[in-house]
């Protein structure tokens, strides 16, 4: 298993507005895709511009697969001019995550 860690900075005061269009355009999208994400969250301390997503796959082959699809889909294309448009994302950072031999995922 490995895990798709990705962090995102919006500009100050957009987040909100940023998290809106993506729930409205591109949650349906990348989550009929890619499946439900482990994690979705954002923060009310530290980097209040951030947030973050984890997306768990069987390895990196499934993982290429999936994003592959996901980047052919008109829908999530779709959504991704609109949030470029919008321009509220200054920063990404991703990381690909391999659990420890003791954690267990059930």
């Amino acid at each position: 298993m490995i895990y798709d860690h990705r962090t995102y900075t919006c500009r100050a005061g957009t987040i909100a507005r940023h998290l809106k269009l993506y729930d409205e355009l591109g949650r349906s999208p990348q989550w009929r895709i890619l499946g439900r994400p482990v994690l979705y969250a954002s923060t009310d301390v530290g980097d209040v511009n951030s947030y973050v997503h984890v997306w768990a796959y069987a390895d990196a082959t499934e993982r290429a697969e999936k994003r592959a699809a996901m980047w052919a889909d008109p829908e999530w294309l779709a959504y991704t001019v609109k949030s470029a448009e919008a321009g509220y994302l200054v920063k990404q950072e991703n990381k690909i995550l391999v659990a420890t031999s003791f954690f267990e995922t059930d």
